[in-house]
């Protein structure tokens, strides 16, 4: 059902507006989680790279906290324990990881152009109440105008 913002007053309006606008909100925050998520398994997959037999052996620093490492050194290069999801690890090979990554690569890039149509829509709706309230706002200081040049006529 399609409503003419015209002929909604202007409360209607402002309550429309607000709810784009926390519409918009909704969505760019969701498209910016998308994004990070995207990207930690964008540097996951291009971390694999490093696992090659010429590292084999290789000093390392491995995490135990954002801010604390303990010295390790790399001996598996062929195999990896890959984050699946609510605490779950699997062991998986690189290949088969780089695999893993690219479709959840390859997931929330469409999840994202899912919701991009829909942020520019509401973008463009909330835009055409702004030009529409804007309008009711000049006619209602246009009336003000000409009844106050009556009443001072008079």
């Amino acid at each position: 059902m399609a409503v003419n913002l015209a002929d909604l007053s202007l409360p209607q309006l402002e309550g429309l507006k607000n709810q784009l606008e926390q519409d918009i909100e909704f969505l760019t925050s969701s498209i910016g989680q998308l994004k990070v998520s995207q990207n930690k398994f964008v540097d996951a997959k291009d971390s694999l790279n490093v696992l090659n037999e010429n590292n084999k052996g290789k000093e390392l620093l491995v995490p135990l906290t954002s801010s604390m490492y303990v010295p390790g050194s790399l001996n598996d290069v062929e195999n990896v324990l890959v984050d699946v999801g609510t605490g779950y690890y699997v062991e998986k090979n690189v290949k088969d990881s780089k695999a893993f990554f690219k479709r959840k690569i390859e997931f929330l890039t469409k999840q994202i152009e899912k919701i991009q149509p829909v942020l520019q829509e509401k973008h463009a709706m909330k835009q055409a109440v702004l030009e529409v309230m804007n309008v009711k706002i000049q006619q209602l200081q246009q009336g003000q105008q000409t009844s106050q040049m009556g009443t001072t006529k008079a």
